[in-house]
């Protein structure tokens, strides 16, 4: 340590080491009896546009700080201060700065941080032993103070430093103080697909270390599955003792003891409580026994393959940043565990390390990531790239080691991650080859070591499901190394917006090959910060020089954490019972998808079902001791007489039988509906009355000389345009069109990646025009029982059109539409939509028998149940935050709606929304959707898929809405009151 200079000076911020002054990395604890005091608070605080904007003298005590501003530590200083202090960065890779490592910018925003302390009054005696003050968590580079000395500077953001301080403590008036910088050599590390923020955003906490206190200890808990027993080894660089009474264990350090345990997983997360003792100190142990190998070419956890059913997790609040909670962190397991997720990815840095007991607790598989990335030496093709160049080789192993020593005693880290998307070198060797050399007992991962030399599995990202497919055959080649490990999916579903689509075609490669070992979704939660403009903020909304919009917001809830669509299609995609059959036979198969546990923590209940109602419930005898993979036929209920053309189905649910952990008693974990009969569909039978009465003028007088001085055509309940043949009203309803319709605002997925070699539909479908597609009325013909309106729908300047006939027919009652539709011209584009868009005033509620409760495309509606549904038009809408195509419900037998009832012939996707598509798509924030009078409905025979191609593959083909002729129907009539 050194004191304070007058000169002061920044060399340091551009210095590749990781830094001076800190402590070895070691293992990291919550608590013990030794003292600890948070100095989380309010901190004073100014701010500099430069690294050498301010000299040092704020670090000595007696300084007056009395005009400086504060803000809140954890936290992000442009977060703060309504906009004073700067304002949020999004890039995706680009580097948001001239890319000449290991140089930043003169424009370096700095934010000195104060705060003074006094020590507890009971705080022991500063004379017994000494104390660490430790940061979690600093963006991106911090030097450090204590009561006027220097006491070191460190960068690696997301990474525990700590730093004697003993000697420097005083009763009370201590002055911290700490200097950031937004930007320094490390920043070319950290390039991660999310905000900069600069800020101490995680916990500053001042530990007593009595005299011999616990320095470094390494918990080693093995399982041997064939005996049933485990082995408990700590080492401790200080002697002690363990103790784990409920195994009446107590032994000294580095003693070996083998018995009989329950194992850990994620499915049973067994903790065993101890406590290592020394002299000095007595920490709290959580002890999960458990033997992660690479064993006949798969990863195999206490001697059985795993299916990681993952998602990947970037630390997120929508007004904090990455300044977690613990109950925000608890709130993400949660959810996790009760969407079937088993594994997380901490993308793209290790995570506060108290998410990682909530792992140990809850159950979940975790890829520690290590705070590496350096995607935006892609742009030159990675040259100066810093994993290969030897000048970084001491700050990657820097950050390799503080992963490892903070994390290795937690059961749910079960592989080491050296990185993400950093490309290859010599770097990332070192830190393979250190990790393996300091834990044998995990497994490496990194994506970009395509040839394995350095990882124990084959490992890519949005590979598409033919690609995945060829892997899991072992038909992709590689080298032979390769060829012989397991593989997953690293990344994958990428959840930007409406989606990921395509998941369940991913879930049944991955079950059909023993080698693919599951994959994670990119990602967990859309990173919008709360602005009171847009509701939610995305990259670009704070006048960024580059950013990459909305990529930002892409995960599977959103940013107030609210479930979105697709983590309810995957948890649904990802059960771990399997519910199959055929209702008609009076069986169903259940079939146990876990990998370790048995069915007796389930209950089964099933329903019997009539047009979407349960007329009859109770239990279903599932053998509770079905082991993993096993299935069963079990009996159903003798069903009641047929449905006298109702449509009937067997609704079968798996639920939690008792109260656990994370979820209550009754929660849904699986469910399967077995059809048994099919409805008898609406018959709209030609009216006996003479053509006359069928067509009638509203007005009196005479007979018109000419069609469009008619006030109107009368179809059964309807009332039409003699003009032009469209549908005014029914039954005093009114109604605006129908029309042919096959606009979608794009979803992100339809727009695609820009880097993506496939096709982007979204941006096709808008150069041919599909958005203002143009409608030319051709004849409008009354017939004896129908009126028929021929039509033409095309975009201007193009030589292809589809010429739509609209065959009106009534049984007096209710009015059927047949819509006929055969393309014209040479169609090379599958279309958004095709289907009627009609408008309806006072409309509100909504009824529906279909699929729901949400919305569901024609890749993403594993999760849509057949039931009967009611909301209200604002509670169909999903609110992506870039607004896009949303909301539609699948397999519609009928819906009820502003007065009108619709039923289908068969059946159609259902939207309805308080404004049209294309007010939609012109919308960029939710703020900028306005509700107008009308509620537009759309009645849908075909949508397109959604895909992942957004940073994926797009629709796979059977889900692309090919142009060809086509026929649909839909029968109109009024609700009773």
């Amino acid at each position: 340590m050194s004191s304070r200079t007058t000169a002061t000076s920044t060399d340091y911020v551009e210095d590749v080491s990781p830094g001076t002054g800190a402590l070895p990395p070691r293992a990291w604890y919550a608590s013990s009896d030794a003292g600890s005091l948070s100095l989380n608070g309010s901190w004073s605080f100014r701010l500099s546009p430069t690294a050498d904007g301010a000299d040092d003298s704020f670090a000595e005590p007696g300084y007056d700080a009395g005009d400086w501003a504060e803000v809140t530590v954890p936290g992000h200083w442009v977060l703060q201060g309504d906009g004073a202090f700067g304002s949020p960065i999004y890039t995706n890779h680009l580097y948001p700065f001239p890319v000449d490592p290991p140089r930043v910018p003169t424009e370096n925003p700095t934010g000195d941080h104060l705060h003074v302390f006094d020590l507890p009054s009971d705080w022991p005696d500063l004379s017994d032993g000494g104390a660490v003050l430790r940061f979690d968590g600093v963006e991106s580079c911090a030097r450090v103070w204590l009561n006027g000395t220097e006491i070191g500077e460190f960068k690696g953001s997301r990474l525990a430093h700590e730093f004697a301080v003993g000697r420097l403590l005083k009763p009370s008036g201590n002055v911290l103080a700490v200097r950031v910088h937004q930007w320094s050599a490390g920043s070319y590390l950290e390039d991660q697909d999310q905000w900069w923020l600069p800020g101490i955003f995680r916990d500053v906490t001042l530990l007593h270390r009595p005299a011999g206190s616990v320095l470094d200890f390494f918990v080693h808990a093995s399982y041997e599955h064939t005996t049933g027993e485990g082995t408990l080894r700590v080492e401790s660089d200080i002697d002690g003792r363990v103790t784990v009474p409920e195994l009446d264990i107590d032994v000294r350090t580095g003693e070996p003891v083998t018995v009989a345990v329950e194992p850990w997983t994620a499915e049973t997360p067994r903790l065993y409580d101890g406590v290592l003792v020394t002299a000095g100190e007595r920490v709290p142990l959580r002890i999960g026994f458990r033997t992660v190998e690479l064993s006949d070419g798969l990863i195999k956890v206490n001697g059985k393959a795993v299916l990681f059913k993952g998602v990947n997790r970037h630390e997120w609040h929508p007004e904090k940043g990455r300044a977690l909670d613990l109950e925000t962190m608890r709130a993400d397991v949660l959810l996790m565990k009760r969407h079937n997720l088993n594994a997380v990815r901490t993308s793209h840095y290790p995570p506060h390390p108290a998410f990682l007991d909530l792992c140990d607790e809850y159950g979940l598989w975790v890829i520690d990531e290590c705070d590496l990335e350096t995607h935006g030496f892609t742009e030159q093709n990675w040259r100066d790239n810093p994993v290969d160049d030897d000048r970084w080789t001491p700050a990657l192993l820097d950050r390799a080691s503080r992963m490892v020593e903070r994390d290795k005693n937690h059961p749910s880290v079960v592989i080491w991650s050296l990185g993400n998307e950093a490309g290859t070198g010599r770097g990332l060797t070192a830190m393979a080859e250190w990790i393996h050399s300091r834990d044998s007992s995990r497994l490496v991962h990194y994506e970009g070591d395509w040839d394995c030399r350095d990882t124990d599995m084959y490992s890519r990202m949005y590979a598409d499901h033919a690609e995945t497919e060829r892997i899991g055959q072992g038909l992709d080649g590689g080298t032979q190394k390769r060829r012989q490990l397991p593989f997953i999916l690293c990344e994958y579903g990428h959840a930007m917006g409406n989606g990921p689509g395509g998941i369940a075609d991913y879930q049944r490669i991955f079950e059909a090959h023993d080698r693919i070992q599951g994959g994670f979704i990119w990602e967990w939660i859309d990173h919008g910060i709360k602005d009171e403009r847009f509701g939610y903020a995305y990259g670009g909304d704070f006048g960024e020089e580059l950013h990459d919009g909305n990529f930002v917001c892409d995960g599977l809830i959103f940013p107030d954490r609210t479930p979105s669509p697709g983590l309810v299609e995957y948890k649904k995609v990802i059960e771990p019972v399997r519910i199959t059959g055929d209702g008609t036979d009076g069986t169903v198969r259940v079939t146990n998808a876990y990998d370790f546990a048995d069915l007796s923590a389930l209950t089964f209940v099933w329903s019997y079902d009539v047009d979407g109602t349960a007329v009859e419930t109770g239990t279903l005898a599932v053998p509770a001791t079905l082991a993993p993979g096993e299935s069963a036929e079990v009996k159903l209920p003798q069903p009641p007489a047929d449905g006298g053309g109702a449509e009937t189905c067997w609704t079968v649910r798996a639920t939690l039988a008792e109260d656990t952990t994370w979820g209550p008693q009754g929660h849904p974990v699986a469910w399967g509906q077995l059809p048994v009969h099919a409805r008898t569909l609406v018959n709209v039978a030609a009216s006996e009355r003479p053509a006359e009465s069928r067509f009638l003028r509203l007005s009196t007088g005479s007979e018109p000389s000419a069609r469009d001085e008619w006030d109107g055509i009368m179809l059964g309940p309807g009332v039409f345009s003699p003009s032009t043949g469209a549908l005014k009203s029914i039954n005093g309803v009114d109604v605006i069109g129908p029309k042919l319709d096959v606009w979608r605002a794009p979803t992100d997925n339809d727009f695609g990646a820009a880097w993506q070699p496939d096709i982007r539909y979204g941006v096709l479908w808008r150069k041919l025009g599909l958005h203002r597609m143009q409608h030319r009325l051709d004849s409008v013909e009354l017939g004896t029982d129908s009126l028929t309106v021929r039509t033409r729908v095309a975009p201007a300047a193009a030589e292809v059109g589809l010429n739509t006939v609209y065959r009106w027919t009534s049984d007096g009652d209710k009015l059927k539409l047949t819509v006929t539709v055969n393309p014209e011209g040479d169609w090379t584009l599958p279309l958004p939509r095709l289907g009627i868009r009609l408008g309806l005033s006072e409309a509100d509620r909504v009824a529906w028998f279909g699929g729901g409760p949400g919305e569901g495309y024609p890749d993403t509606n594993a999760a849509s149940m057949l039931a009967r549904w009611e909301s209200t038009v604002d509670g169909l809408q999903t609110p992506y935050l870039r607004p896009q195509e949303n909301g539609a419900r699948t397999d519609v037998r009928w819906a009820e709606i502003g007065g009108l009832r619709v039923d289908g012939d068969p059946e159609f996707w259902f939207t309805a929304r308080r404004w049209t598509s294309e007010q939609l798509d012109a919308a960029e924030h939710l703020t900028d959707l306005t509700p107008g009078d009308t509620v537009w409905v759309n009645l849908d025979h075909g949508q397109q898929g959604i895909g992942s191609q957004s940073c994926g593959p797009g629709a796979l083909p059977q889900y692309l809405l090919r142009v060809q002729p086509a026929e649909f129907s839909v029968v109109f009539s009024v609700i009773d009151d």
